[in-house]
């Protein structure tokens, strides 16, 4: 299994912090954001990291993290996303790097206590696919949230102002190669996207979807709250709330 890190976008809800680097170069308690994500990946054994990233400061990721030897990796390759055209686009520009083997995919802003070890492990050992994390939260409207009939997903709703259920889909995603071919089969969305919602939902549709629930706590940093709430938890002052 390989890893990618989707680390483009312009961070827009991040400004004006972002207005001189990527928002996944911004500091999160004492290590840069594209930290953790890559110390995730890392930590399942995973080897071999893809990053995709944007913007006008791509250079910065190369000039602070180099080949990935640091953080125990053969390599980190790199790939750039022109424009924004969601988060399936970005994924889209793995399809070289991916070779036909499992991938292990995480948002750059995504940020957790524990490890993701038991869930890697399990999607080895799924014969197809995807597997998705989910948390439980308070308040989900701002993420995909699963549907449920029993403990079946049977479809993702984003962003709904009514959430079905109480969990969050995470932005940490096990898929099989076969996800190219569905991403090639997307229309953009109202937003002008190619949104991973839609990839997920075909995978559902396909019957291939699993899930587990992240064990810890999780947040995004993507905007001025959650960064601040991200430092916090890292930290140990932000107790156990997730996002």
């Amino acid at each position: 299994m390989k890893g990618v890190i989707l680390a483009g976008g312009l961070g827009t809800r991040l400004y004006p912090l972002t207005k001189v680097t990527n928002k996944h170069l911004l500091p999160v308690y004492n290590k840069p954001m594209i930290y953790y994500p890559i110390e995730t990946i890392v930590k399942t054994g995973i080897q071999e990291l893809l990053i995709v990233t944007g913007g006008n400061d791509a250079g910065h990721f190369l000039r602070l993290l180099g080949n990935g030897k640091e953080f125990g990796l053969r390599r980190i390759n790199y790939t750039y996303q022109q424009g924004e055209g969601g988060i399936a686009d970005a994924l889209s520009l793995a399809e070289l790097f991916c070779g036909g083997e499992k991938l292990c995919v995480v948002l750059g802003d995504n940020i957790i206590e524990k490890d993701v070890i038991h869930a890697a492990q399990a999607f080895e050992r799924q014969e197809k696919g995807a597997k998705l994390l989910l948390k439980e939260i308070p308040d989900p409207k701002r993420f995909g949230v699963p549907v449920f009939e029993g403990d079946r997903i049977i479809r993702i709703e984003e962003k709904p102002k009514r959430p079905r259920s109480r969990y969050a889909v995470t932005g940490i995603y096990f898929y099989d190669s076969r996800v190219f071919e569905i991403i090639r089969t997307l229309k953009p969305s109202g937003r002008g996207e190619l949104e991973i919602t839609d990839v997920n939902n075909a995978y559902i549709e396909r019957g291939e979807m699993t899930w587990e629930v992240l064990d810890g706590w999780w947040t995004d940093a993507g905007t001025l709250d959650s960064l601040l709430l991200a430092g916090d938890l890292v930290s140990g002052k932000g107790g156990s709330h997730s996002t």
